[in-house]
């Protein structure tokens, strides 16, 4: 299972090494939100939750779909600038359609909208924009008040996210970027020196284990819970680091948008110990793709059996059966919310078969 980027024929300067203030804000935002991915960060983000204005915490909660699960697209800069000003400026210059689009894709969940499809803003797609707000609704209370607002009025939520990650740069961003921007420093020159003097295929490998470029040379294969593929011919591919977003490696590569890689900086720690009986029953259960695949998009956040039939194209009462064989594993646990189960990755349970598995799940 992989994601694939064609870069056959791509110049060698279209492949970019750069830092990004608006990625590593996201990569922090995403940690603020889901601490449980992050323990070696959990002082840090109990440090920023205790120092925040109320105000301000309850807007990182409004608006926390755009990066909790998985960052939307515009938040990961094709094109880096040198201050999150720039970047942000950048984000108001993408036109509301593709905003809104990208933006309903990480607060309903499934999967990107086809280039060709109708916008959910025109009057022509009122059925894509109930089929969003049922999505939306399906996930949560909150999922569907932001849902309805950005379809509604998305001028004032783009304004109002905005302004929300402007006063999270005078909350805390500014005061770690100035420790952060030092290591993505360090680290980029090397990848730039390798990128110059070794070439493609050394650049990646620096990158993490799971990059690689494929044996033509025509192809940057990421080794991801997924099976998809992309194209860079024209745009280039950007690498971006980050040392908040460690374990994570977070690609950009829906239709429509220059391929993004963002890649952590630094490797996990080592685990602790487990039974090998724990480790034999939850293996056993690990042991078939279609049960990889489900806890791969838990990990991004609570499902509904029917949202994950939905994302992965099964049937309802299959994926019941792969949930059972993972609950009974002790690797799932379940809410009920109104008339809907959510079902939830249980990360310690996941994280006692090693670190390297709980990467390659959380990749």
């Amino acid at each position: 299972m992989t994601l694939r980027i064609d870069i056959g024929g791509l110049p060698a300067e279209r492949l970019r090494f750069a830092a990004s203030p608006l990625a590593e804000l996201t990569a922090m935002l995403h940690v603020l939100a889901e601490p449980g991915h992050h323990p070696q960060l959990a002082g840090w983000a109990g440090d920023v939750w205790a120092g925040l204005r109320p105000e301000l915490a309850e807007r990182l909660r409004e608006a926390e779909f755009l990066w909790r699960s998985s960052q939307a697209d515009f938040l990961l800069p094709a094109r880096p600038r040198p201050t999150l000003a720039e970047e942000l400026d950048d984000v108001d210059r993408i036109d509301d359609e593709t905003y809104v689009t990208a933006a309903l894709v990480t607060t309903c969940g499934g999967r990107p909208a086809p280039s060709a499809a109708p916008s959910p803003l025109t009057d022509a797609a009122a059925a894509a924009r109930e089929r969003a707000l049922d999505l939306a609704q399906a996930r949560g209370g909150r999922h569907e008040a932001f849902a309805e607002r950005l379809l509604a009025d998305p001028a004032a939520v783009r304004a109002r996210v905005r302004d929300t990650l402007e006063q999270c740069a005078d909350a805390f961003f500014d005061a770690a970027w100035a420790g952060v921007a030092v290591r993505l420093a360090t680290d980029l020159r090397l990848k730039n020196d390798l990128l110059r003097h070794q070439g493609i295929g050394a650049a990646l490998a620096s990158v993490s284990g799971a990059v690689a470029l494929a044996p033509d040379g025509d192809c940057i294969v990421v080794d991801k819970l997924q099976d998809k593929a992309t194209a860079a011919q024209g745009t280039g591919v950007t690498f971006i680091p980050s040392v908040f977003g460690s374990p994570h490696l977070v690609v950009v590569h829906a239709p429509g948008w220059q391929p993004v890689v963002q890649y952590p900086v630094g490797e996990p720690g080592p685990s602790e110990p487990v039974s090998l009986e724990t480790v034999t029953l939850r293996l056993e259960a690990l042991a078939h793709p279609v049960r990889l695949r489900l806890l791969r998009t838990l990990a991004r956040g609570p499902h509904t059996t029917g949202e994950l039939a939905h994302t992965w194209e099964l049937s309802p009462p299959e994926v019941s059966r792969h949930l059972a064989v993972l609950r009974r594993a002790g690797l799932l646990t379940a809410r009920r919310q109104g008339r809907y189960v959510r079902h939830s990755l249980d990360l310690p349970g996941l994280t006692a078969l090693g670190t390297d598995l709980l990467a390659a799940v959380l990749r």
